[in-house]
């Protein structure tokens, strides 16, 4: 995935987010560089952004 597609305040849902993060380690063989990590951090605080909005929602 390229930064681009990190777009900020760009909505996916904590599933497609989950796959997103899944598919990197996948392609990262479970050891990340320096700009896998900074991709998979940024994953994980929109995948929790997205769980919380969906549990809000639920709600």
């Amino acid at each position: 995935m390229s930064p681009d597609s990190l777009t900020p305040g760009s909505v996916r849902s904590a599933a497609a987010l989950n796959e997103q993060i899944r598919a990197l380690w996948i392609r990262a063989g479970g050891s990340l560089s320096a700009q896998e990590r900074a991709e998979y951090e940024l994953l994980v605080v929109k995948w929790a952004a997205a769980v919380r909005k969906e549990i809000i929602e639920a709600a």
